[in-house]
């Protein structure tokens, strides 16, 4: 279950007998399982929604709850919004792919594989080669907190210039770029694109990559303008990501997409 501390009462006053999204419980490995996996087939399609593909570049990543070893996956060249229960491949480290009948894609095998392996406690990681993350990482600067919604990222997020623009195919391209994931949910890897981890859940991940997105979309469009945009205080970004950028928030932005997707789309999860 989360751990939601005192943040909780900022979204969820006293308000008994009232519909509120919760964590569900689980029984069984096999059910955990289930519901990660359905929540990996609807990140995997809120990032179709979004126009996150792009042919097919892009993966996203959740640890089995028995293995954690292995992680559960996107299948190779599948569109987001073809992703689907039945689809889904099981990898270990090595890149090998234990369950399922498709391919697995070498670069994401790589970089996602080295930051699993080096970080135990990320569960989950989200990468696409999203338009207007790309074009920011091509600046090789921290993102800005101009906005309460970028404040979520503040102190929160890495710039990695190691092998900037390069393909990650090579093995030892991966532990490189995986040490920068220490202590946070975020990264801008230079010349390439976005990347979130969770230690929670995917859900998480998968709405803070959408969130980073879109900051970066008001970043560019706020640099355009040729103004200076007045930036929030570090005391107040620190207070802001605090409120607004916990793993909680990140669980809680997910629900109405997850809902919304399983409404529209419920052979997704077949």
């Amino acid at each position: 279950m989360l751990d939601l501390g005192n943040r909780v009462s900022i979204y969820q006053p006293e308000q008994p007998g009232l519909k509120f999204p919760e964590e569900p419980a689980f029984n069984s490995p096999e059910e955990q399982r289930l519901d990660r996996k359905k929540r990996l087939v609807a990140a995997c399609r809120a990032f179709a929604v979004h126009g996150l593909d792009y042919g097919f570049a892009g993966h996203l990543t959740i640890r089995d709850p028995e293995r954690p070893e292995l992680y559960w996956t996107n299948p190779m060249a599948v569109h987001f919004e073809q992703v689907a229960l039945s689809n889904l491949i099981l990898v270990d480290h090595e890149g090998t792919v234990i369950e399922g009948d498709y391919a697995v894609n070498r670069a994401g095998f790589v970089l996602h594989a080295a930051v699993h392996e080096e970080h135990p406690d990320i569960l989950a990681m989200c990468h696409a080669h999203s338009l207007y993350g790309t074009a920011f990482a091509s600046l090789g600067r921290p993102l800005e907190p101009i906005t309460q919604d970028a404040c979520a990222f503040f102190e929160d997020h890495a710039v990695i210039r190691e092998d900037a623009g390069a393909v990650a195919v090579e093995d030892d391209a991966g532990p490189r770029i995986a040490k920068a994931f220490e202590g946070v949910k975020a990264a801008v890897h230079q010349n390439h694109g976005l990347f979130t981890a969770s230690r929670h859940s995917i859900d998480s991940a998968a709405f803070w990559f959408i969130a980073l997105e879109r900051c970066c979309h008001q970043q560019l469009m706020v640099d355009a303008s040729g103004h200076k945009p007045i930036q929030v205080p570090p005391e107040s970004a620190r207070y802001s990501r605090e409120h607004v950028g916990s793993e909680y928030i990140g669980w809680l932005h997910f629900q109405p997409i997850y809902q919304q997707l399983a409404a529209r789309s419920p052979e997704m999860f077949q």
